[in-house]
């Protein structure tokens, strides 16, 4: 798994013969991941040629206006500067020397501005105050800090005041920065990170089609606070030069991802509907933009104009790509455990009316939409192989394989057939599953089983090539593996979604408990009397219920980053709007609603073998969560062990520990359910 190469950020050229991606190879040594930047022809006709070195790493690539250039983030000299390398020669060179590091690059359409975010000091307008502030702090000997509110600390690291801003940077007709030592912060003011922390990205931020402005996705707190238990995510525009920010958007909920049709007439964005929720369906809305006058000027809002394009398809867009005629958008949503591509009508048409979405690639998890003359481009993997570049026409027809960077590794690897199935689970409702064969696999022996259950709790474990939860793992070490997507999971329609909510412990179970039973006796060579129970986040906190209300079913567990008491995890996650939407309001409001599946109530039941693994940089379930669990158990005699990584936060990322993670897990499972 750690030997297959990692694609992201596919990008055509401008002429569109030509493919930039990133590459992410693991570097044992050094113990880390290392990032290139990769060149392939769209046509396949010779294989992806490497364009920058394996130094200090390489990230969003944007190709320049007239295809000859690439630029690209790197910190090889020594903070992340952009740099500019070459399509076919020349070694990178560097465009920017800030005094700060920066991060999601984009060009505007014009080529002549490229816009980035970096880490700003609270109060600062420029980057000169930035320094200045984090000189003097440096200076300090006093090492306490004071919060005057929340986020003290967010998912693995402490809040040290700055704020992630937008800023631009101009370029001369060459291509090459007007003054590499100075940038213009045009979100000054604002009181969120642009883009959203800690897991957004450049695909919040776009420009205007007039090249003069900016959009983006930032939280709207209003200036009182309320990051903790907010989702309000609204658009924003301003100019590339600064001045006065415009509020497009007065959704309460979460408004993200703006895009604009070729003809710079429509912003399509994605939007939830209700507030505090972090897992509602994202919807396609269209808004009218106008392409006469100055866009540098405070634009009015597009809510009076804007209008829900997928209200009546019951999925949630991850991400979106405009035909080249603007007709049609091609998206990408989860469903029924695949992640495909579809194509959704923008117009009333005599062949369909508008909002009308047909599926052209159903099987396996598709990203990375990009568009050629006439071909998709796009990511794709599944259980059975990590992510390859691929086109097909528009149709989705004639999918082509581009790139072939883990062919040596996938067949050197020994893995297992996955087959879906389906079965009647809580409430009469289908619930979907998948089982992977172990390796060698012969029908007439009988295998124990390695029951995963994914976290979220809304997510899913579907026909994906993951690389820290990989079944493959499991199947390569003599398993079979099951996982159900219980109720709660995505990709089966929103109210599939939301059947979890106050009901952590219900519906769940139940479909658990029915999805391994209809595995077991519809695949006879499972050895139902030897399961094991794995999971991690909600999977963790399903762990430990599991072991107070389901006691007797497995020979062993696995507790990854688990819950053990939800009203200390209320007090110390950082994220509130999880437990507030899950259970219905705060702790202190709905006490019985948390207690109501709370797994510390039930620990006296407790006594299957339990492997605990926890890190101490996991803000969002602390580490407490994983040692109170590990005092419950040991004080009672059970069998455990406690797996603790100091440098994790709530995922295992350096090499090194993934190794030891797998190996101790493996370990545990031998134990108890190999002979």
């Amino acid at each position: 798994m750690l030997a297959m190469a990692r694609l992201s950020t596919p990008l055509p050229s401008p002429d569109g013969t030509l493919v930039a991606f990133i590459r992410r190879d693991t570097d044992m040594e050094e113990n880390r991941g290392r990032t290139t930047l990769w060149v392939v022809p769209i046509d396949g006709s010779t294989a992806a040629v490497q364009r920058s070195d394996f130094a200090e790493g390489a990230s969003s690539p944007q190709w320049s206006n007239d295809g000859r250039y690439l630029y690209f983030l790197s910190a090889r000299s020594g903070s992340v500067q952009v740099w500019r390398v070459g399509v076919s020669a020349g070694a990178p060179m560097p465009v920017s020397e800030l005094p700060v590091s920066v991060g999601n690059l984009r060009l505007s359409p014009d080529g002549r501005t490229l816009a980035f975010s970096a880490s700003i000091e609270p109060g600062c307008a420029d980057l000169a105050c930035t320094v200045s502030a984090r000189a003097k702090r440096a200076e300090l000997k006093q090492t306490g800090a004071l919060y005057p509110r929340m986020f003290v600390r967010h998912w693995d690291a402490w809040n040290d005041g700055t704020r992630s801003q937008l800023l631009t940077f101009r370029l001369d007709d060459q291509g090459l920065a007007v003054d590499p030592h100075e940038a213009t912060l045009v979100s000054a003011g604002l009181d969120g990170d642009v883009p959203s922390s800690p897991f957004g990205g450049r695909e919040e931020i776009t420009f205007t089609p007039d090249s003069q402005g900016l959009v983006f996705s930032a939280r709207d707190s209003g200036g009182g606070g309320g990051e903790p238990w907010s989702t309000n995510f609204d658009l924003f525009h301003v100019s590339i030069e600064g001045g006065p920010l415009t509020k497009l958007t007065t959704n309460t909920a979460w408004d993200t991802q703006p895009v604009f049709s070729p003809d710079g007439k429509t912003l399509a964005y994605l939007a939830m509907e209700r507030p505090g929720f972090e897992a509602d369906r994202l919807r396609v809305v269209l808004a009218s933009w106008s392409t006469e006058g100055d866009n540098t000027a405070a634009r009015p809002g597009l809510d009076s104009d804007a209008h829900v394009l997928t209200q009546t398809w019951d999925r949630s867009v991850s991400e979106m790509h405009f035909s080249k005629d603007g007709s049609a958008l091609f998206v990408t949503a989860q469903d029924l455990g695949q992640k495909p591509i579809f194509h959704v009508e923008l117009r009333d048409s005599p062949k369909a009316p508008a909002g009308t979405v047909t599926a052209l690639l159903p099987d396996g998890t598709h990203s990375g939409l990009g568009l050629t003359h006439d071909r998709l481009l796009f990511m794709r993997n599944d259980l059975g192989h990590p992510n390859e570049l691929w086109t097909s026409d528009l149709s989705g027809a004639d999918p082509t394989q581009l790139t072939h960077l883990n062919d040596k590794q996938v067949a050197a690897a020994r893995s297992g057939d996955a087959h879906p199935f389906e079965f009647r689970g809580a409430k009469g409702d289908t619930v979907h599953g998948w089982i992977v064969e172990p390796v060698d696999f012969d029908p007439t022996k009988k295998y124990p089983v390695a029951f995963l259950i994914h976290g979220g709790p809304q997510g899913s474990f579907g026909n994906r090539f993951h690389f820290r939860w990989n079944p493959q793992t499991y199947a390569g070490a003599g398993y079979a593996v099951v996982m159900i997507d219980f109720h709660g999971s995505t990709g089966y329609g929103q109210d599939f979604t939301d059947a979890i909510r106050n009901d952590w412990g219900g519906k769940p179970l139940t479909d658990l408990k029915k999805g391994l039973a209809y595995a077991i006796k519809q695949y006879p060579w499972l050895d139902g009397q030897r399961v094991g129970a794995l999971g991690a986040s909600y999977g963790g906190y399903m762990v430990n219920w599991i072991a107070g209300n389901w006691a007797d079913r497995f020979r062993c567990l696995v507790n990854h980053d688990g819950i053990f008491d939800q009203r200390m995890m209320y007090y110390a996650t950082e994220e509130l709007w999880f437990p507030e939407w899950e259970h219905r309001g705060p702790y202190f409001d709905q006490t019985r609603n948390y207690e109501r599946y709370n797994p510390a109530n039930h620990v006296k039941n407790w006594k299957t073998p339990m492997l605990v693994v926890h890190g101490s940089l996991d803000y969002r379930v602390p580490l407490e969560q994983g040692l109170a669990t590990f005092t419950a158990l040991q004080r009672q005699g059970v069998e455990s062990r406690f797996l603790h990584f100091p440098d994790e936060n709530h995922w295992v990322m350096a090499p090194a520990n993934s190794i030891q993670w797998h190996e101790q897990v493996t370990a545990w499972l031998d134990a108890h359910l190999k002979p």
